[in-house]
């Protein structure tokens, strides 16, 4: 029966997954999406490997490699922007046996999405939190893929939504006093749209949808200012089996709502 079952799901799932994809409107397609690629740890716990692993390191290891096909999807989809939450600044105070891993993991990801040659990637969060040679790396890929035509990929790392924020109203408020700017100026100067001027993602269009997987509904922090009129849809799946179906559901959860954009 069992098998059975497996048989029908191989059968019915791309014949779903098709559908699905021919009645989106990609008139309605979201130019930016972020992801909270979540469940990594959790992932590795449920399923254990043959030899017994469940670390960690495992599920961050699978779940990297998840990553080229949801830039894939999203290139189908004439997705524009993605951006793609790696590690939090927070995470950066794990006990180092758990975190030496990830960031290599990290890295290694980083890289391998470079030698496509397919995107140009932007490293956002706080980069003088990252140990040099993850800094050095993730500017070394920035600055081979900037000119490349394809989706922007921004991975967020050592991100913090409310470290964010600060650090752009520090940075707004330096750029004005190297103006000359009396602190009542540069208080008249601070608004929102001076405030976008300098997020990390600064440039580039708001999130239209953010996704996170594992089941969890909330935020923790990702995208705060850029997140303000973005839909959300939250996905059971933990991130290593996130599937081409479960973001095509996502693509049209999203068309089908009426966005009022805050009001």
């Amino acid at each position: 029966m069992l098998n059975l079952k497996l048989a029908l799901k191989s059968v019915l799932y791309p014949l779903y997954e098709r559908r699905l994809f021919e009645q989106l409107d990609f008139a309605e397609t979201p130019h930016h999406i972020g992801v909270i690629l979540d469940g990594n740890r959790r992932w590795s716990k449920a399923n254990p490997a043959i030899d017994g692993d469940t670390s960690s390191a495992r599920g961050h290891k699978v779940g990297a490699s998840k990553i080229v096909n949801l830039l894939e999807w999203s290139e189908q989809t004439q997705v524009k922007v993605v951006t793609l939450w790696l590690l939090s600044n927070q995470n950066l105070h794990r006990p180092q046996e758990e975190l030496a891993p990830l960031l290599q993991i990290i890295g290694d990801t980083i890289d391998e999405l470079a030698a496509k040659g397919r995107w140009p990637i932007r490293p956002v969060g706080s980069m003088e939190l990252l140990p040099p040679h993850l800094r050095e790396r993730l500017a070394k890929v920035a600055e081979e893929t900037k000119e490349i035509d394809g989706v922007v990929v921004n991975v967020a790392v050592g991100y913090g939504g409310r470290s964010e924020i600060a650090d752009a109203v520090k940075s707004l408020i330096l750029d004005k006093a190297h103006e000359g700017l009396s602190p009542e100026a540069i208080a008249q100067s601070v608004s929102v749209d001076e405030i976008s001027k300098h997020l990390y993602t600064a440039g580039l269009p708001d999130p239209d949808l953010v996704i996170r997987t594992s089941g969890e509904q909330r935020l923790g922090g990702f995208l705060l200012w850029q997140s303000a009129q973005s839909e959300f849809y939250f996905c059971e799946a933990y991130w290593p089996d996130f599937r081409r179906v479960d973001f095509l559901r996502a693509l049209r959860a999203y068309s089908q709502r009426h966005r009022r954009f805050g009001i």
